[in-house]
Formats: C-alpha cells, sequence, structure tokens
C-alpha cells in the first residue's frame, strides 16, 4: 500500500479551468472520499491520480515517487468505474483472472487470488456466469473484485454504486467498508452522496469548482463547516440560512438580530465592526424546535406550509416571513398539520454564523460536540 501527496496540482481542458491548484496528503490505507457536486472536478482529480488526464502543472506522488509522467499501467492502482466495464463475452472468473494473465501471473497464483476475493465478496457461485447473467449488485461486486484480485498500491473508486437501486447502495457500501478493513488498503472514493461519504471515509475532501473547500473527518465537516458552501453541501436536508444583523458584542460572543426583529445570542465568536454588520446565520432542521405558536421561548414564528411523513422523522416546511423557507425536522409522532401556527426555537449550541465573504466564524462548541468530534 501507499501514501499520496498532490502538491498545486492543475488541470484545464483548453482555456476551462477544471482543478485550480491541490494541495492534498493522503495516508496510507485511509479511506478518502471526495465530495462535491457536478462539475466540482473530484472525477477528473481521481482520473489524474489514476494517469487517464495528464496534469498541466503540479506534482502527483505515490509512495514517495514522482508519478506525473509515469504510464498508468506502471502506477499499480486500480480503478472501479460506474459502468463496471466488465468483459460481456468473458465469464467472471475470466473477467478477474484476464488482468492477471497479461502480466503472466502462474496459473496457480491466479487461482488463489479469485478465490479470495470469490469469497470476500460472495461470488463463488457466480464463478461461471456472464455479465449479462448477473444483478447490478453481482456486476459491481466483480467489478470490485477484479482490482482487488491485482492487490494494488492504492484503490480508486469512480462513483461505484450510482447505477445501483437504494438498497443496494446501502448493502454495497457496507461491503466496501467491510473490505476496507479486512484489507487495509489505501482507497479513494468519489461520489456526490453525502451519505457514501460520511458513512464510508475516515477523511473527507470537499471539492467546490476546482478547489478544495474543506478537509476533515465527516463529523468535523457536520459540526464544523468552514464555510457556507459546506454547510449548505453537507447535512440532509439541508441547512437552514437566515439573515441577521450584528446587535452587540457581550463578552466577546455575537448577539444577532433576526428578521422578525427578534434578539438571538450566539456561541460564535468575532471582532466585526460596525454593529449592523451583514451576517448569516445557519442551523440545521434537527437543531430547530417546534414550538406552539403562542410560546414565548419562539426564536421566530411562521405557518406549516407541509409535512413530509417518513415515518420517525417527519420534514416540516415552515413560512416565517423569510426570503426562503424554512426546514425542521421533528420526532414521526409529533402532531402537526399544514396550516398550524407555530413557534421555531433554535439550539444555541448548534448555531453556525457566517460573515459577508462566507466563512464561518469561530464558535464556543458544547461539551457533547466536543466529545463527538474527539471521537
Amino acid at each position: 500500500m501507499a501514501d499520496l501527496s498532490l502538491r498545486g496540482l492543475r488541470k484545464s481542458y483548453g482555456s476551462v479551468d477544471v482543478l485550480k491548484g491541490i494541495d492534498l496528503e493522503i495516508a496510507d490505507r485511509e479511506f478518502v472520499c471526495f465530495l462535491g457536486p457536478s462539475g466540482c472536478g473530484k472525477s477528473t482529480l481521481l482520473r489524474c491520480i489514476a494517469g487517464l488526464e495528464p496534469v498541466q502543472s503540479g506534482e502527483l506522488m505515490i509512495g514517495g515517487e514522482r508519478m506525473n509522467e509515469v504510464p498508468p499501467a506502471e502506477r499499480d492502482l486500480a480503478m472501479v468505474f460506474q459502468n463496471y466495464a466488465l468483459y460481456p463475452h468473458m465469464t467472471v472468473r475470466k473477467n478477474l483472472s484476464f488482468g492477471l494473465s497479461l502480466r503472466r501471473f502462474s496459473k496457480a497464483e491466479i487461482d488463489t487470488r479469485i478465490a479470495e476475493a470469490a469469497r470476500m465478496l460472495q461470488l463463488e457461485a457466480l464463478l461461471e456466469r456472464k455479465p449479462k447473467a448477473l444483478s447490478g449488485g453481482q456486476r459491481q461486486r466483480v467489478a470490485i473484485g477484479r482490482a482487488i484480485v491485482r492487490n494494488p498500491r492504492v484503490f480508486l473508486f469512480d462513483e461505484p454504486l450510482s447505477n445501483l437501486d437504494a438498497a443496494l447502495r446501502e448493502n454495497t457500501r457496507m461491503e466496501l467498508a467491510r473490505l476496507h478493513q479486512a484489507l487495509q488498503a489505501t482507497m479513494i472514493y468519489v461520489t456526490h452522496d453525502q451519505v457514501e461519504a460520511m458513512t464510508l471515509a475516515d477523511k473527507v475532501v470537499v471539492l467546490n469548482q476546482g478547489r478544495i473547500a474543506q478537509v476533515g473527518r465527516p463529523l468535523e465537516l457536520y459540526h464544523r463547516p468552514a464555510d457556507l458552501f459546506v454547510a449548505g453541501f453537507i447535512g440532509t436536508p439541508r441547512m437552514n440560512f437566515l439573515s441577521v444583523e450584528l446587535q452587540a458584542m457581550v463578552d466577546g460572543l455575537l448577539q444577532l438580530r433576526l428578521p422578525a426583529c427578534a434578539t438571538i445570542a450566539s456561541l460564535a465568536e468575532g471582532d466585526l465592526a460596525p454593529l449592523g454588520a451583514a451576517l448569516t446565520l445557519g442551523v440545521r432542521p434537527e437543531h430547530i424546535r417546534l414550538l406552539a405558536g403562542a410560546d414565548r421561548a419562539a426564536h421566530l414564528q411562521g405557518k406549516v406550509l407541509a409535512v413530509e411523513r417518513l415515518g420517525a422523522q417527519s420534514m416540516v416546511h415552515v413560512s416565517a416571513g423569510l426570503d426562503q423557507n424554512l426546514t425542521v425536522c421533528v420526532d414521526g409522532a409529533q402532531l402537526v398539520q399544514r396550516g398550524d401556527a407555530v413557534g421555531l426555537q433554535f439550539e444555541l449550541e448548534h448555531m453556525h454564523v457566517f460573515a459577508a465573504d462566507g466563512r464561518a466564524l469561530p464558535r464556543r462548541l458544547s461539551a457533547a460536540v466536543q466529545e463527538a468530534l474527539a471521537q
């Protein structure tokens, strides 16, 4: 296995800059997810690591060796594609063994590697079938098995689960997590699905418009997003944002004026001037309490527009006289109906404040959040 080091990596297509100076360190045996919306550069970055795309400038190191000019076949990497890329005329066994045969491995070694990969991926009963006789999940397991038998220095996954249905995605996701533990391999995984990134990765790299917006452990991105983009991208449903004004500073903490002229204390710190500066308050749906409309503890008053009942939870969409409606996540047993007058109370320890340029202001973390981040 091997570590990777990316230093000032840039990639352009004509006049379009796709990667705008990527600096990243990936440790040996780490599971890293490249996460971001379509067009952010995550798949291009993976293809540059694989050698399928040349870089304009910068340096790519794998295991301490410069790889910029090394052909893909000589980088000792294995890539799993979104579309499986299996040979349709070959059986599963042949698909698994083909690359090893080209590299002139002995038959005994090939058989041993295929048997081990088939055992790990539960493919033993499928070895003599051809891809057309397999389900989507089985085909993806074969594609993963083809990477495993090579025993590469680094595994690369390019949105491997996007063609599977929800149940298969969940099952295959758990299989990948188990495989990482069993193989103790360096894995880089590209996805636009934050659930995959949050559940699989040791470290998540959030990309935005060809740049790294933030790198961190999943819970760190959730509890301490670096800016508005990361805050809005991480979390389902997405974070609610409200325009607020800086009203006062009390003991180094910001006091904010909400659009309804209510005042709310925050745990955000900052040295902003003058008073009245425009800021953005961010609160996740799960960190808003739904109260009776007349409850004075509410920070805002609103009216329920719609309720999505999902079983254990309900998503309540509330109009509070703002530029956008707010989403509140409540217990599925909580009785709330469209048209109800409700109060919204924000949980102080989970409020985020962002400056005019989008950067997150530092805040004092509660003991519970600090404990979660320490794990």
